[in-house]
């Protein structure tokens, strides 16, 4: 069974085709185009390549599309992307602007260039499904919260894949196969104890945190939008409600433009008015910009900070995991959030971390109580594995065309 999975950014589209047949997961072929201004021509590319170098022959062979869509009203989990989910995805394009919209456009010209072919989401919100009422809630009236002013939680799919491969290198197959099952058939029986206490930090262009008890989250760093939580390459993270009315009244910003600025210029970008690049920001700081310096400083503070809250909630820590782009690789940033924890149990060891990169791995000291890991994600091959679950639970689907 041969899944594409595509990944569409506001200016680029990233693609890995699997082959999930006989039990096995084979990774047949990934690519990716940046710049994008033309998705219809850069997905006929995606599929021309993936004919070019024999990883399919025809199109035909797709047994479906995959998209680890972000949110719609009303909508979770891992489903048929219909027109009526669709719709429910535009709904929230002014919650997730750089997200929704690219995303819609590309499952359009998908479904349009291939009709029999069944294009599934998996929602990044899907892993937060039995997250706590009291951990979800804003302290809004009932009427707001029911129309979706809730926290939602997001990057599901890459802490779901931590929360699987953390449980099997810690010996719990147990735990691993109830995250395998979830979307399936729900958290099932409980798990037996001690509890499997993990915190995954996916630190990144997008970054969070969540905090898992037996491979189920309590809950994420980031809230109702992307735009929350930690300060990510270029949007705002956790904001002070009060501080959008104020900047309307006070400097004469209008509404959009605010949420430009938000999206766009916050972040990291805005915090050192060089870079939204954490690289660029360790080599400036090095040479003494006080500014890059700074960013470097919030970011790792606010990863602290939601450690230090789901630390609490699981009542101690088996593993601290990193993972994402600069959590698999910048072994400076890990090593200023594990700094002064030793008396949680968190050590690391100095001289792996600064050798660990973009590979599997443990970066914690001899002994110490809690396991210290760098695992690199794989949000591709969650969403393959789910929409061939969906496929099979769904075999109707192959015979329904798209956006019907």
């Amino acid at each position: 069974m041969k899944i594409l999975v595509a990944n569409l950014g506001s200016t680029s589209l990233k693609y890995r085709l699997f082959d999930l047949a006989d039990g096995q997961e084979r990774l047949l072929a990934k690519g990716g185009f940046e710049r994008v201004t033309d998705y219809a021509r850069a997905i006929g590319d995606c599929l021309a390549q993936l004919k070019e170098n024999g990883a399919i022959q025809g199109e035909d062979e797709l047994a479906a599309v995959g998209f680890k869509t972000v949110m719609a009203r009303g909508v979770n989990g891992c489903v048929r992307l219909n027109e009526s989910v669709v719709r429910a995805m535009e709904e929230y394009n002014h919650i997730a602007p750089a997200h929704n919209p690219p995303y819609i456009a590309g499952i359009r010209m998908f479904a349009e260039r291939m009709p029999g072919t069944p294009l599934v989401g998996l929602f990044e919100t899907a892993f937060y499904q039995w997250a706590s009422e009291a951990s979800c809630r804003y302290a809004v009236p009932e009427a707001w919260h029911a129309l979706g002013i809730r926290r939602w939680g997001f990057h599901g799919a890459s802490h779901k894949f931590i929360a699987e491969r953390s449980a099997e290198l810690l010996g719990r197959p147990e735990v691993a196969a109830r995250v395998r099952d979830l979307y399936v058939g729900g958290p099932g029986a409980a798990v037996a104890d001690p509890p499997l206490r993990v915190i995954s930090c996916h630190l990144g262009g997008s970054s969070s945190i969540t905090g898992i008890r037996n491979g189920i989250a309590l809950g994420n760093s980031l809230g109702m939008s992307p735009q929350s939580g930690l300060p990510h390459n270029n949007r705002v993270g956790d904001l002070d409600a009060f501080a959008l009315p104020f900047l309307m009244r006070s400097a004469g910003v209008s509404l959009d433009e605010a949420e430009r600025i938000l999206c766009r210029e916050s972040g990291l970008k805005g915090l050192s008015g060089i870079s939204n690049d954490v690289r660029d920001l360790v080599g400036q700081a090095a040479e003494g910009n006080g500014r890059a310096q700074l960013a470097l400083e919030v970011y790792v503070h606010q990863i602290r900070h939601w450690i230090g809250a789901y630390y609490l909630e699981l009542n101690g820590l088996d593993a601290l995991v990193f993972t994402a782009g600069i959590g698999e690789n910048q072994w400076r940033i890990r090593q200023a959030v594990c700094e002064g924890l030793d008396q949680l149990g968190i050590r690391l060891d100095a001289a792996l971390n600064e050798r660990q990169r973009a590979t599997e791995g443990a970066i914690g000291a001899a002994g110490a109580p809690v396991r210290i890991l760098v695992i690199p994600t794989n949000e591709e091959l969650v969403v393959a594995r789910e929409v061939k679950r969906h496929l099979e639970n769904n075999p109707n689907h192959h015979t329904t065309s798209n956006l019907k």
